[in-house]
């Protein structure tokens, strides 16, 4: 009955690689990384992007853009002479990228206002991932960054996530009416894969019961 999982997560909670493993899991395409690379090329911008957005774009919507897409390959991004790319541009084109993997189905998407703008699909399951602040700082110190710089990213990040999701979508984040489960990943990432599957599967019996 689900044919799209989309993962909300708060930074350190674990949400790429816990929905790496449910793609895995599921057989299903992964839209992480792949997404954001997706979106350079469609947009086609170059490495000058970065310096005409600080021109183009009013500095806070695109900090904010950079925050929202971190980890992105921002390195890559082109763009051709005379056009801006800014944090409207980047929305506009996911919105257009996630609708058409929603339609094709069979997909895991994390992040990048996926929750938002699948919102009316009948078929989405949506999960939004969190964790205790001191997990998230070591998981962050994991990834070969110092326990100051973790903490910075952990204490900042979020705050920067949600005040970009009220300014594209107009909602809190996280908007806990949009989400089919809320999972604490202190369980473990494993675990969490489990519990996501087994939440999945009994609330599509639940849904196939009501329709009968």
């Amino acid at each position: 009955m689900y044919n799209v999982l989309t993962i909300e997560r708060e930074y350190g909670a674990g949400g790429s690689v816990i929905a790496a493993k449910l793609a895995k899991h599921l057989g299903w395409k992964l839209y992480d990384q792949e997404l954001t690379a997706e979106i350079a090329r469609v947009a086609k911008v170059d490495p000058r992007a970065v310096a005409k957005c600080d021109e183009h774009c009013e500095p806070l919507l695109y900090r904010l853009a950079k925050v929202f897409w971190r980890g992105s390959y921002e390195p890559m991004l082109q763009i051709p002479e005379g056009r801006v790319f800014d944090t409207d541009t980047l929305v506009s084109v996911a919105q257009r990228l996630i609708g058409e993997a929603a339609r094709r189905g069979r997909c895991v998407v994390v992040g990048r206002g996926a929750p938002y703008i699948l919102r009316q699909r009948d078929d989405r399951f949506s999960v939004f991932l969190y964790a205790p602040r001191e997990l998230k700082i070591r998981r962050a110190m994991a990834q070969q960054k110092s326990e100051q710089e973790a903490a910075q990213l952990v204490d900042t990040i979020d705050v920067e996530r949600a005040t970009f999701v009220k300014r594209y979508f107009g909602k809190d984040w996280p908007y806990r009416a949009l989400y089919d489960m809320m999972l604490n990943t202190d369980c473990g990432y494993d675990t969490a894969v489990n519990l996501i599957l087994q939440a999945m599967e009994v609330k599509a019996q639940h849904r196939l019961s009501i329709a009968s």
